[in-house]
């Protein structure tokens, strides 16, 4: 891993630790060593502490008393549905607004219909792209729904949609789904809609898509679980 950079320490950090959380260096419910992660950074262990009170806040690790920090667990079952009743609410709205804001031709300021058929799509895994394919998928994922929240408009509404998503994301390397191609499809349902200035489509489309991926993700779970 390289070094933090001195020049903005403190995120550079945020970022480093973050990186190593979602990427399963450090595994669900792990504890985090951080005098072990200053030395792999080369920093002193004060940046460390300040990146984990700042993930901490971002739900991807827990502060236990005299135990430290460890990365935050795999989601459970009811976790899990808290998760898509959250999105339900937050991207359905999110697609209705972009579609209503690509009606309303607002221009530049508007939505970007050629960026979200690009992120649309999805990578499949190869035979020998193991754990790298199923992360390039989960990236390509987030960001075409991160990047159909910032073209709703609704600055709060985006935020909201990016803090949700680290959480799928480390389920989902943990427990890979290979529907890559129904996943594209769906979400070039949404982007259809968006494009046709269509918002009741845009929002049925959104609503279609996560009610499969929740069914896409259930075998995953234990009935305890």
């Amino acid at each position: 891993m390289r070094p933090a950079r001195r020049l903005t320490l403190t995120d550079d950090v945020y970022e480093s630790v973050r990186a190593l959380i979602m990427d399963h260096a450090v595994a669900p419910g792990e504890r985090v060593n951080i005098d072990a992660l200053a030395r792999q950074l080369q920093v002193s262990p004060t940046p460390v502490r300040e990146a984990l009170a700042r993930l901490e806040s971002d739900g991807l690790v827990r502060k236990r008393p005299l135990a430290g920090y460890t990365a935050a667990p795999l989601l459970t079952r009811a976790e899990f549905e808290e998760l898509v009743e959250m999105r339900l609410v937050l991207e359905t709205a999110a697609a209705r607004r972009c579609a209503t804001r690509t009606a309303a031709r607002e221009g530049a300021d508007g939505v970007d219909v050629a960026a979200l058929r690009r992120e649309a799509d999805l990578p499949g895994p190869t035979a020998d792209s193991g754990y790298a394919g199923i992360a390039a998928f989960t990236a390509r994922d987030a960001r075409f729904h991160n990047l159909l929240a910032e073209f709703s408009g609704n600055r709060m509404l985006h935020e909201a949609v990016v803090r949700l998503r680290p959480h799928l994301h480390l389920f989902r390397l943990h427990f890979p789904t290979t529907h890559h191609d129904t996943s594209a499809r769906e979400h070039h349902r949404v982007v259809d809609a968006v494009a046709a200035g269509d918002p009741d489509g845009a929002d049925a489309a959104m609503r279609a898509h996560l009610l499969a991926a929740r069914e896409r993700h259930l075998p995953y779970f234990t009935e305890e679980g």
